[in-house]
């Protein structure tokens, strides 16, 4: 009866510790829960909207326009980060002048690209005034991006890490490998790193424009590179043709002097063949 009644005992003690550490268990678990939640909750920020726009337009002049648009940045505290202006030759054509000068004609095109940096709250006036500058608008667009949860979930990691090193410095927490910890704060860095430029991202707006004017003619008299358009006046080639045929003439006879002796033999020959002929002609009876 005794050892009935020690059973019974220990059975209830035992059931009694399980409850209990049932209870803990939960109780920790909620705990945690709650600090998440608070956690949650005070790291809850105001939305994170990115705002980008494109805009493509015809203008009347290319450099004039990317001029105003500089200053318009600067008036509305913004910056300029890209500015490329090209020209493009569509077509050629030479008229000569003179031997020595020509007249270029070209048709060329002319367009540029930018890109900048406006204050969020200045986003619809700037493309406001910015569409006027323009003889048409081709193309515009306005692109919003929300990134409230991923500034969450970074803000909420850089809190987590944060309360690990501080357990890990207290000695609560022992990391036997130096280049973990090394690591984690690497990571801490990139997630501030990341959150301010999400902060950027939400305060400045970017803009990218592209515009261009309409094909422009240019007249340009410049110098004949071609040599063989290059002659002399008439005069002067006729003086040196009159002094070219006269060294030609006295050529020829100073030849014939050198070979006088061939010239008489063939004087001689041909006398020769005429007297024997005449001779054949009209015999001797």
């Amino acid at each position: 009866m005794k050892n009935r009644s020690l059973v019974m005992m220990l059975t209830g003690i035992v059931l009694l510790g399980a409850c209990k550490n049932k209870s803990s268990y939960e109780s920790a678990e909620t705990a945690d829960s709650a600090r998440m939640e608070d956690k949650i909750a005070d790291t809850t920020l105001m939305a994170k909207l990115v705002k980008t726009a494109d805009i493509r337009f015809k203008v009347k002049n290319v450099q004039q326009t990317g001029e105003n648009i500089s200053a318009l940045a600067t008036k509305y505290n913004g910056m300029v980060m890209h500015h490329n202006m090209t020209s493009t030759d569509e077509q050629t054509h030479d008229v000569r002048l003179s031997d020595d000068s020509i007249m270029r004609i070209s048709a060329f095109n002319t367009s540029a690209d930018m890109t900048v940096k406006i204050p969020t709250e200045k986003l619809d006036e700037f493309l406001t005034t910015v569409s006027h500058m323009g003889i048409h608008v081709n193309e515009s667009k306005m692109d919003i991006e929300d990134k409230s949860l991923d500034y969450l979930a970074e803000k909420l990691k850089l809190k987590n890490r944060q309360e690990f090193i501080a357990q890990q410095k207290q000695g609560k927490i022992i990391v036997k490998d130096p280049n973990k910890v090394m690591d984690l704060k690497d990571d801490m860095v990139d997630e501030q790193i990341g959150n301010k430029r999400i902060d950027d991202e939400v305060k400045y707006s970017v803009i990218s424009m592209s515009f261009y004017q309409s094909n422009t003619i240019s007249k340009e008299i410049i110098v004949n590179d071609d040599t063989s358009t290059y002659n002399l006046p008439f005069f002067s080639q006729l003086g040196m043709a009159i002094q070219n045929g006269w060294f030609i003439f006295s050529e020829v006879i100073i030849g014939l002097v050198n070979v006088w002796a061939f010239v008489l033999c063939g004087i001689a020959i041909w006398l020769g063949i005429r007297y024997y002929n005449k001779r054949k002609a009209h015999p001797i009876v």
